[in-house]
């Protein structure tokens, strides 16, 4: 299984892989960090809808996410890796323009 995603992210030491690890695992815990504030200045608690917390989630979470990751990755290491990992995931959230 690691050598799959070796031969997909076309990384070729095992070193290299654990730090690509290691910055999504970091990033991922830090977005908690991020969350809390925002969740909170915005007033938001237990009775809060679900779904208001879920877009919310979605719209402030997720961007900040591929911020850390960036920043953890490029601490690492491993800017190049990450740079064209999230290019090709905002990717998938642009439209194409159709010719």
């Amino acid at each position: 299984m690691l050598q799959k995603l070796k031969d997909k992210w076309e990384v070729k030491s095992d070193v290299r892989l654990f730090l690509i690890f290691l910055s999504f695992s970091v990033a991922g815990s830090m977005t908690i960090f991020v969350r809390k504030p925002i969740f909170a200045l915005l007033g938001y608690d237990e009775s809060t809808p679900f779904l208001l917390k879920a877009v919310t989630y979605i719209f402030t979470v997720t961007p900040s996410y591929f911020v850390l990751l960036m920043i953890v990755g490029t601490l690492l290491g491993q800017f190049k890796f990450f740079w064209a990992f999230e290019k090709k995931a905002l990717s998938r959230f642009i439209p194409k323009k159709k010719q």
